[in-house]
């Protein structure tokens, strides 16, 4: 078996007129796109349409497309870019639309989406932990926020990260270890050892380091 292509490779071949190249770089994508948007937003609705515009967006802008960064840092940009134009718009909505997990007591957003594999052992307590969780990241400013799921979700580097929102990497780890505090102090007021579920307290989010 041949290596695995790059998502710059597919990226490149979808240029070249190869669909496919970009059929597979959405199914690589999707579910950990999604995912970053429902932390972000904590809004399924909104989620899935903001998805479906940063793969729009991709596509209008394949042609034009250098490899300069990874499509990765392009794709989570263009992303973090809707997600600040909708919570933009939403000031002037609803007041209260980012301090809600879901209407009328539907499961926690982040649980229709795979965040990677998990130890079945483990799965009653991520279940448990995952409300809990997405309440406390709503509750970060959004410049933390963003930061945390970007390096923790998404596992862009630092670089990228500072890339994708537009300051340096020092403001970036900055922004990173208040969100990782921030956290601590929501987890323990909810009642949640933070210590205790820093290991895996949803799929693809830990409380580790800065």
């Amino acid at each position: 078996m041949g290596q695995e292509r790059t998502d710059e490779e597919l990226l490149a071949a979808y240029q070249q007129g190869d669909t496919g190249a970009f059929e597979l770089l959405l199914r690589r994508h999707r579910a950990p796109l999604f995912t970053f948007l429902l932390r972000m937003l904590g809004d399924r609705a909104r989620a899935e349409d903001l998805a479906q515009e940063t793969f729009l967006r991709i596509v209008k802008g394949a042609q034009a497309w250098e490899q300069r960064a990874r499509f990765q840092t392009w794709l989570y940009t263009i992303a973090r870019n809707l997600c600040v134009d909708a919570s933009r718009r939403d000031r002037f909505r609803k007041a209260d639309s980012l301090d809600q997990t879901g209407p009328d007591d539907e499961p926690p957003l982040v649980d229709s989406v795979a965040g990677g594999e998990i130890d079945p052992a483990r799965g009653a307590e991520s279940i448990r932990l995952r409300p809990v969780l997405q309440k406390a990241l709503l509750s970060l400013p959004v410049e933390q926020r963003e930061v945390f799921i970007l390096r923790e979700q998404a596992g862009l580097p630092f670089k990228e990260i500072a890339e994708t929102v537009g300051v340096n990497q020092n403001t970036v780890k900055s922004r990173m270890r208040y969100a990782l505090e921030g956290l601590r102090k929501a987890l323990l007021a909810a009642g949640v050892d933070a210590d205790t579920s820093a290991d895996e307290p949803a799929p693809g989010v830990r409380l580790g380091r800065a």
